[in-house]
């Protein structure tokens, strides 16, 4: 398997991944509750598919490979900073609107990494 190969495949589970934290958002604050810790942690784990999946991808272009279009690189800025700027918005707060912040931004991830898989070949 081709390094080309395991930054499809980390796009793929990124993509399943805030498929799962966005309903997961969206039911939590349907039934009137805020963020909790293993939510928390499951944020934790998204940002971090996500710095590997851009780690990758920028040694993918270090060594040459590049997209097939150049606004892939600015989807995965975005996709990248997504989280940290909700928490920031949010001011780590743990409250019923702060979830609904995250799974939306978690839908708009979605978008992103959409447009990044199919910007890159």
């Amino acid at each position: 398997m081709s390094l080309v190969d395991i930054h499809l495949r980390l796009a793929n589970t990124a993509l399943f991944f805030c498929v799962i934290m966005a309903v997961w958002g969206g039911w939590r604050f349907l039934k009137r509750r805020g963020v909790y810790s293993s939510y928390w942690g499951a944020v934790v784990i998204a940002e971090i598919l996500i710095l590997a999946q851009g780690l990758l991808g920028a040694y993918l272009w270090l060594s040459g490979l590049r997209p097939a279009r150049s606004i892939h690189l600015l989807y995965g800025i975005v996709s990248l900073l997504a989280l940290p700027m909700i928490f920031a918005y949010t001011r780590g707060r743990e409250e019923r609107p702060d979830i609904l912040m995250y799974s939306v931004g978690f839908l708009v991830l979605i978008g992103l990494l959409l447009r990044a898989i199919t910007t890159a070949g």
